[in-house]
């Protein structure tokens, strides 16, 4: 998926998402993890991420906007879940599913020739606060990037067009010269609705390779 824009400038940034992106999807992991408990999947994404494609009071939202924790989030979850007739829900159960099944290594390496060539990188991921410990090590954040925007970290969350407008004022560039990559629908339709060109990145294993083809089609 691409803006396809007439006439636009030459890129000057590369925008990651981080889950999805760096990491297998998130949003397949929690399908997964439903099935294997005989839950209904698309039901329990519902119940666990909200309208992702929104920006809403989800307990998940409010988790990745850093106003509430993620004990108070999970609380909210159960009673999303009692709602829908799913009792003794464990949200940590699915949540330990989300961490996918390690980093792609050819999306740090495409990351890493990109700033090699001059284009400024930046992170932009809707993350909690409690997972910091578990997901910033897997990247060297230093060499690839020159700014992360963490949602917890600033009260904003994708798809709020004012996320992408701080990513875009902490690298220096103008929403034409950078394009965004991110697995979720909505947070792509975000950065284009803030003139940012974009790709969107699928769940299978053979998405990877199509997704960065498409992102170097921006660069070259």
């Amino acid at each position: 998926m691409t803006s396809a824009l007439p006439d636009l400038p030459p890129v000057e940034a590369v925008v990651f998402d981080f889950g999805g992106v760096f990491t297998t999807s998130p949003f397949a992991a929690l399908m997964a993890a439903a099935e294997a408990q005989a839950l209904d999947p698309m039901t329990m994404v519902g119940v666990m991420f909200g309208p992702y494609d929104q920006d809403t009071d989800h307990p998940w939202h409010q988790l990745e906007r850093g106003e509430i924790t993620l004990d108070d989030a999970t609380a909210g979850i159960v009673e999303l879940a009692a709602a829908e007739g799913v009792a003794d829900f464990q949200p940590m159960e699915m949540l330990m599913a989300l961490g996918g099944s390690g980093v792609r290594t050819e999306v740090v390496e495409f990351c890493r020739d990109v700033k090699s060539r001059g284009f400024r990188t930046g992170l932009l991921t809707n993350n909690a606060r409690e997972f910091e410990e578990f997901w910033v090590p897997l990247l060297p954040l230093d060499e690839l990037f020159d700014d992360v925007v963490d949602s917890s970290a600033v009260g904003l969350r994708k798809p709020d067009a004012r996320i992408y407008e701080l990513s875009l004022d902490r690298l220096g560039v103008d929403a034409p010269a950078a394009v965004f990559v991110d697995d979720a629908p909505g947070n792509v339709l975000g950065a284009q609705a803030v003139g940012m060109r974009a790709v969107l990145i699928g769940t299978e294993p053979a998405d990877v390779a199509v997704a960065l083809a498409e992102l170097e089609s921006h660069l070259s």
